[in-house]
């Protein structure tokens, strides 16, 4: 089970789409004019989950024009995803990327020959770095009776 950041799944999908396939949003009028639609309202400060009719919309168009990740996360964008750089003593704490206001759920890691963050484009700022902590156990008992005892999980800071 992986945790997700905090945040509306579907504009974390725009945000991606709109950093790596462009061309898919804006190439139909009546995608462009949603997606600008959306953009605007969130900018302004309306919650996305307000705009679920509209995220339902662009998700039927991009369905349609054959686009069959849609806005789910889970069938996401090829190569959207990279692996994060292993921890452990000697190496710098692990950091994840993240939308710069918490309003969407992307998260990703960080590019290896970056010299800085990606911006959303949504809110036109710098995806924010979100530090990775260990997983404390809940309980010296159950750690150690749990099938991956002694292997690390790690969360988001709160």
């Amino acid at each position: 089970m992986s945790e997700s950041g905090p945040g509306h799944e579907r504009l974390g999908e725009l945000c991606r789409r709109l950093m790596a396939t462009p061309a898919e949003l804006t190439a139909d009028e009546t995608m462009r004019r949603l997606v600008d639609h959306i953009l605007t309202e969130v900018r302004a400060g309306r919650p996305p989950e307000e705009l679920e009719d509209r995220f339902d919309e662009v998700e039927e168009l991009l369905l349609a024009a054959g686009h069959s990740a849609g806005l789910g996360s889970y069938r996401t964008i090829s190569g959207s995803y990279h692996p994060l750089p292993r921890a452990g003593n000697g190496h710098p704490t692990l950091y994840v990327l993240a939308c710069p206001l918490s309003q969407c759920a992307r998260v990703e890691a960080p590019a290896v020959d970056a010299d800085r963050p990606p911006r959303c484009l949504v809110f036109g700022q710098p995806l924010r770095e979100l530090p990775l902590r260990p997983r404390p156990p809940s309980s010296p008992r159950s750690a150690a009776g749990s099938p991956n005892a002694g292997s690390r999980s790690w969360r988001f800071p709160v």
